[in-house]
């Protein structure tokens, strides 16, 4: 089949580059345009965009999805699928265009975790499995008919990042077996409505006040949104009036005998909040205004 590929960041990579080993015909590349980043505001490509360039593919970088010139040049690809990989949301005359229309790949278990940020919110709330799911686009967001799944487990120890990169390589995976059903129509729709007797969880859009610890909250609440925002877009708090963001911590539970969000240190080996119910020991770090680091390297830089 000719397909169209849609996606921008890495997780996106691993899923056009399982395409193209596998031998399908991607005949275009849509992303988003390159923009100024960094402190010297220096134009960045897309990762999927650095990537459809080196392998000599088409590349499209539409401003706005319903210009018709970029209507027009995507028709004339004369895609029969389109493969939509963390993009933005696409207008009808988008999705609808191809003949065995357009697919998604999510990082969640659908219909469970719609939404924006599937990944960090399974860790935020304690999640034991999470997984991706293929399924057809349709007009409400991510509620098309799934055609595969597949779990993946999440042990406590894991970050949203160690989570990103193990859905990243299975959805690539799950990706190349949903093209191929398609191109031998051997596939079988599920509608989304037949899980609606499930209470649904949803994954919206993460915001800065969203990342910062509250410290009278329990230690397994703290540990599990360290844990959600690790790496990106990182928890935080305070100390000594500057911001400090937490990448990795262990949690304690056991009875705090100070307030809630005081902490002691040895000034060598350990840094730990008070929660309402324990400790939070925090393991990597970086203080505003410096570089990111490992605890005891952290405490040999500073008086606490």
């Amino acid at each position: 089949m000719r397909i169209v590929f849609m996606g921008t960041p890495d997780f996106a990579v691993a899923s056009l580059d399982a395409l193209v080993k596998a031998g399908h015909d991607v005949v275009g590349v849509v992303t988003a345009p390159d923009k100024p980043s960094g402190r010297g505001q220096k134009v960045s490509e897309s990762a999927v965009k650095k990537y459809a360039v080196a392998n000599n593919l088409k590349v499209l970088q539409p401003v706005k999805l319903k210009d018709q010139l970029f209507l027009d040049e995507l028709k004339s690809l004369n895609a029969e699928l389109q493969v939509v990989v963390a993009f933005r949301m696409l207008p009808v005359a988008v999705w609808d265009m191809p003949p065995k229309g357009t697919i998604n790949l999510h990082a969640s278990l659908l219909p469970q975790y719609r939404g924006a940020a599937p990944i960090n919110w399974a860790i935020l709330n304690g999640e034991v499995e999470s997984g991706v799911t293929t399924f057809f686009l349709k007009h409400e967001i991510d509620t098309g008919d799934i055609i595969f799944s597949e779990k993946v487990s999440i042990n406590e120890g894991m970050t949203a990042g160690d989570l990103h990169d193990e859905l990243m390589s299975i959805g690539s995976q799950l990706l190349v077996k949903t093209v191929d059903a398609i191109a031998n129509d051997n596939y079988k729709e599920i509608p989304q409505s037949s899980f609606d007797d499930t209470i649904l969880k949803h994954a919206p859009k993460i915001y800065k006040e969203d990342c910062e610890i509250v410290w009278d909250d329990s230690t397994q609440r703290i540990f599990n949104l360290i844990r959600g925002m690790s790496p990106y877009p990182t928890a935080f708090t305070t100390l000594n009036g500057k911001n400090l963001k937490v990448f990795k911590a262990e949690k304690e539970l056991a009875n705090p005998h100070k307030n809630p969000g005081e902490y002691e240190t040895d000034n060598k080996h350990y840094l730990k909040f008070a929660t309402s119910d324990g400790f939070i020991s925090i393991k990597e770090l970086q203080l505003e205004g410096k570089k990111r680091m490992q605890i005891d390297e952290f405490l040999r830089g500073i008086k606490l």
